[in-house]
């Protein structure tokens, strides 16, 4: 009994018994679903992004599909190019093994995974918990920003997932809920004392906090705007003292007494055990913001990014 090859099985699994398509198309095909941008899949396969180009068309004209949406940065796969790519992605890893494509990771070893998000979120909830990613054997290469630009590079092919502080909109980027921040107000012990402590926030609300200095991430200090809107049921409408785009260094300058801010529990919980720092205000509601891990939707040509973001889901979530 004759076995069929993997080209066989490429064939069938992509057109169901119609004529072949030339498989450096489906190559391509798939290196463009796999990284979401014509750029991306170009350095990927080592050819120029007008072949590439030239290729998706071609594939497109022979299949009578479009495969790709083209946005401003990147693409999004069309409906059916989810159902080609699931059709042919095992015969085409399979193909790629068995032709030297790829092989054992002594090998060829896993490129890094390309990991970017918030400086304090990955610092204080991502670092600590990569020794067991190490150990087997994957390379990080971590990056701080914002999560805007971000995400732009991540549709251009640059990093291969993103920590997100919101769910970004439409169908270039998968994501998935990671962690909940809480944002708590703050001071440090003396200032809490001057302004009467916890019970006089209670009392007279934020006009406890009036002539104290706000110390904040940004001029439009986004994080105390939400937290006068969710808790105080009222608009900020006092300017900052002084702003510093830095969790951290917001953190530093309130526990020296600088004057108040509102920041992520996890960012400040040994400050407020320790005493220094304190909890000015404790409601029953405190507003709470989803950070998202995002990526470009099918699997990686990296198995190392698949075993990345089960990780962080693991670990993140419970810390």
């Amino acid at each position: 009994m004759r076995h069929r090859d993997s080209n066989e099985e490429v064939e069938e699994a992509q057109l169901g018994g119609a004529p072949p398509v030339d498989l450096n198309l489906l190559r391509t095909f798939l290196a463009v679903y796999r990284t979401g941008s014509f750029t991306a899949a170009a350095r990927l396969l080592g050819l120029s992004q007008p072949t590439v180009t030239t290729q998706i068309r071609t594939l497109e004209r022979q299949l009578d599909r479009e495969l790709f949406q083209r946005l401003a940065r990147g693409v999004a796969p069309a409906p059916y190019a989810d159902e080609l790519a699931a059709r042919i992605v095992e015969p085409l890893d399979a193909l790629a093994t068995v032709t030297g494509a790829g092989g054992p990771a002594d090998v060829h070893p896993a490129e890094p995974v390309h990991l970017a998000g918030p400086a304090e979120l990955l610092t204080h909830r991502v670092m600590p918990t990569l020794a067991p990613l190490v150990d087997k054997g994957v390379r990080l290469r971590i990056t701080p920003g914002l999560t805007e630009p971000l995400l732009e590079e991540l549709r251009a092919g640059r990093y291969d997932l993103v920590l997100s502080t919101y769910r970004p909109r439409g169908r270039a980027l998968a994501s998935v809920p990671l962690v909940d921040e809480e944002f708590v107000l703050v001071t440090a012990p003396a200032r809490a004392a001057r302004i009467g402590g916890p019970a006089r926030l209670a009392a007279d609300g934020p006009a406890a906090l009036h002539g104290v200095p706000l110390v904040a991430y940004a001029e439009d200090v986004p994080i105390v705007r939400r937290y006068w809107r969710h808790v105080f049921g009222r608009r900020l409408t006092r300017q900052p003292a002084v702003t510093m785009p830095d969790l951290n260094a917001v953190k530093a300058a309130v526990a020296g007494g600088t004057g108040f801010s509102v920041l992520p529990r996890y960012l400040c919980s040994a400050e407020l055990s320790s005493g220094a720092l304190v909890l000015l205000h404790d409601p029953d509601d405190p507003p709470i913001n989803t950070g998202f891990l995002v990526q470009r939707p099918g699997s990686s040509g990296n198995p190392h990014v698949a075993l990345v973001r089960d990780h962080l889901l693991e670990t993140t979530r419970d810390g």
